[in-house]
């Protein structure tokens, strides 16, 4: 598992983080690094936009990690960071992960936040040879050459929730999403999961990223009466979304978080300060919530979104250790060097443990734990049998 964690990712190096940029100040702990090999790390992460909260809780563990490893006097290395913002706008990304790996010496590279920017890189990544560590969950279904995948995918999060949910609540779900491959995925699987297990999906609705349209999903939602939500909504919408349900569960209990939840797979304790009181009762399914226990880091960390950062840049460090000229190398030679590494050779996926918690009291309070699982991004151990449709005559 995670095991070569060790630092505390919190103090004011990582909290000094607009100076992530610069060759001094933040990482330039002293003259005794000057013999230490310095190796560019190039950080893609957006400081604004839709989705920033997620975004600059994912940078705030790269960061700290960058000083960690920097002060760390076991290790032969130094990150050098070379950051660009792409602002969240998704067509950035590949042009600004392009001129990393163009104009700089950095061959891996921590970030992105939606899939849809992460897909956008991966071309460049291929054209230049480079490796991105991609720190935040995601729908699977992908095991590039150039990824590594360091948070959770569905078998580490959507079916351990679904299989958890649908005993405790009931089998008539209603589906949410942004439209763009999270949302489609993800519930594309449930519609699979739920179905398999004799339950039925009354209504799906799929909104653009940013959009705050929740009006008409409130609405079918107060029709429909499912037993729970499935929120695979993002950023904005998310917040708008809550806020709507947190407002109709008030006026009717029917809709109150304990008898029809809202689950989600990528919401963490960073996007608290934008929910507000709204996010009382949310479940939701990660490796990792603020103060659990098992965590091989002594954090404790903010958000598995910090955590997944932290553990890749780590990672990344103990893998380029006296090995000059390791960071030059192609992902797969790099890994096969060590199999009992972090990372599955085979996949690119990390072993994580499995926990599903609700928000009580401002806080994520753990509901079940199960133990720690490999990634299994196509689902090649543990798939659930496909389920035929069922169909009806509409006029």
């Amino acid at each position: 598992m995670w095991g070569h964690i060790g630092e505390e990712p919190h103090g004011k190096q990582a909290l000094n983080a607009d100076h992530c940029g610069r060759r001094q100040g933040l990482f330039d702990l002293g003259g005794w690094m000057a013999a230490r090999r310095q190796i560019e790390l190039g950080l893609l992460y957006s400081r604004s936009g839709d989705y920033a909260l997620i975004s600059q809780a994912s940078r705030a563990g790269a960061v700290a990690a960058i000083a960690a490893v920097n002060a760390d006097p076991d290790l032969d290395i130094r990150f050098v960071p070379v950051e660009r913002d792409p602002a969240g706008n998704a067509d950035a990304y590949g042009v600004l992960c392009d001129d990393i790996l163009r104009n700089s010496g950095a061959r891996h590279v921590i970030g992105c936040v939606t899939s849809w920017s992460r897909k956008e890189v991966i071309p460049v990544l291929e054209k230049r040879g480079g490796t991105l560590w991609y720190p935040l969950p995601y729908e699977g279904f992908e095991a590039s050459d150039h990824v590594v995948y360091t948070h959770a995918c569905p078998n580490q999060h959507l079916l351990p929730l679904l299989g958890w949910a649908m005993p405790e609540f009931g089998r008539r779900a209603y589906l949410t999403g942004s439209n763009y491959v999270w949302g489609w995925e993800m519930n594309r699987l449930a519609r699979e999961c739920v179905t398999t297990s004799g339950g039925e999906i009354l209504g799906e609705r799929h909104l653009p990223l940013g959009s705050r349209e929740v009006g008409r999903i409130v609405e079918e939602i107060r029709h429909a009466k499912p037993d729970f939500i499935l929120n695979n909504l993002v950023g904005t919408s998310t917040y708008e979304f809550v806020g709507a349900m947190h407002r109709l569960g008030s006026e009717a209990a029917e809709f109150a978080p304990d008898r029809c939840p809202i689950l989600s797979c990528n919401l963490t304790e960073a996007e608290f300060p934008a929910l507000g009181e709204a996010a009382e009762g949310l479940v939701a399914a990660g490796p990792y919530f603020r103060g659990a226990s098992g965590w091989p880091g002594r954090g404790p960390f903010a958000s598995s979104h910090e955590a997944a950062a932290f553990a890749a840049v780590r990672e990344l460090a103990r893998l380029l250790n006296r090995q000059p000229g390791a960071e030059t190398r192609g992902l797969a030679a790099l890994l096969a060097d060590d199999p009992r590494g972090l990372v599955d050779p085979a996949t690119h996926h990390t072993k994580l443990p499995v926990l599903i918690a609700r928000v009580e009291r401002g806080a994520f309070k753990i509901v079940k734990a199960l133990p720690a699982v490999a990634g299994d991004p196509y689902l090649a151990r543990v798939r659930p049998a496909r389920a035929h449709p069922k169909l009806r005559v509409v006029s």
